[in-house]
């Protein structure tokens, strides 16, 4: 027996909505869905008329929603901005080629203009080469933290005034939780504000903040909307999936867990007297950091210069290894350089020579005293 829309409009209720547990229609859901978006933007004065925003687009079902709504309510309710999809390409061959294309249509479909940059052009690396060198462990630290520093370099590209990003309820929880699990207590602190800004830096911005993931994608369905669906090659091992596995559990328990996790990141307060970090400019590149060489600028000394692992670990860790670094290959002018081949090779073999105590000839011979140390010292060349 069919269900009645709980609006009592009449019509038969298609959906529950997982939030409020209330029976919807489609055309009172679609409304419910709009509105409560566009109160999270007016209560948290996210734009000011005039403007220029660059909605981050991977063509997933979060960011081609956030296009579609994000023109919708710009034109119902005359914000007055003027939009602009902005993608990365990472460099994953069978995903994010394909994901692109989907951004393509969006652009035709919503009418809205699209700047694409790739992680090739702006760091010399694509994310394929990186796996190559990393491994699949720890090879989601290198595209986060790529991809934050690409989009920030997308959005100065084009003089925008905010970037819009697709993260919704379930994302902000599950960064949340990854926090305390870690004890990360200064991205703890900011992790579930809804803009988020440095002095002189363009600021970001979550309309979905207060959006499940459930209704992202019924709204989607329920629309016909144009997006990719399959996940990233490289995330099977990523930290965040073990949160999102504790978060469903934790969901299937108490419905409101998504919601109440997110509040209380908000209600977090930090005790007087612990030192954190300040946010601040990197020296190299000029882009936010909370040290003095930012962790994109160390993830690109260690690949170019064949340590592919320097910013992997603890931040006191991370500091010896730039140390030795910096020691062995002076000090990186910018996050686009990279050593020449010839004179890499030649490093990298007297590296070899020195720790492992092999000897190498010219010709590419070599003898070595003790084949069982090469063996278990070879990663030392990672760090």
């Amino acid at each position: 027996m069919p269900f009645l829309c709980s609006t009592n409009c009449g019509k038969n209720a298609v959906l529950k909505r997982p939030k409020t547990g209330g029976a919807l229609c489609k055309e009172c859901f679609f409304w419910a869905f709009e509105e409560e978006i566009h109160c999270t933007i007016k209560s948290a004065s996210l734009f000011s008329k005039g403007d220029y925003v660059a909605i981050a687009a991977s063509g997933g079902k979060d960011s081609t929603v956030l296009a579609y709504i994000m023109k919708l309510l710009n034109d119902r309710y005359n914000y007055g901005l003027k939009l602009v999809l902005l993608s990365i390409d990472e460099g994953i061959t069978g995903y994010r080629d394909d994901s692109l294309e989907t951004v393509k249509r969006n652009e035709v479909q919503y009418g809205i203009p699209l700047k694409i940059l790739s992680y090739d052009e702006l760091y010399g690396w694509t994310m394929d080469r990186i796996v190559e060198k990393i491994g699949r462990k720890n090879n989601c630290t290198f595209c986060g933290v790529f991809r934050r520093q690409a989009l920030d370099r997308g959005a100065e590209l084009l003089k925008v005034d905010k970037i819009v990003t697709g993260h919704n309820a379930d994302d902000i929880a599950e960064t949340v939780i990854m926090n305390i699990l870690r004890g990360d207590i200064a991205r703890l602190q900011r992790c579930t504000s809804i803009q988020t800004s440095s002095e002189d830096k363009i600021s970001r911005c979550k309309p979905f903040k207060y959006t499940y993931e459930k209704e992202i994608v019924m709204y989607a369905y329920f629309k016909k909307l144009d997006y990719f669906t399959t996940e990233c090659i490289y995330s099977p091992n990523a930290y965040r999936g073990h949160a999102r596995a504790y978060l469903k559990d934790l969901e299937r328990i108490r419905p409101s867990a998504i919601i109440d996790v997110i509040h209380s990141g908000e209600s977090l307060a930090i005790r007087d007297g612990i030192h954190l970090p300040a946010q601040t400019t990197c020296s190299r590149c000029g882009h936010v950091s909370s040290q003095e060489i930012c962790k994109a600028c160390v993830l690109l000394e260690g690949l170019n210069n064949g340590i592919p692992k320097l910013g992997i670990g603890k931040s006191s860790k991370v500091k010896e290894k730039l140390k030795v670094s910096k020691e062995k290959n002076g000090n990186c002018a910018n996050c686009s350089c990279s050593k020449k081949e010839e004179n890499g090779i030649s490093s990298r073999l007297k590296d070899i020579e020195e720790l492992l105590n092999i000897e190498v000839d010219i010709n590419g011979s070599k003898s070595c005293r003790n084949i069982n140390k090469v063996t278990r010292r070879i990663e030392d060349l990672s760090f």
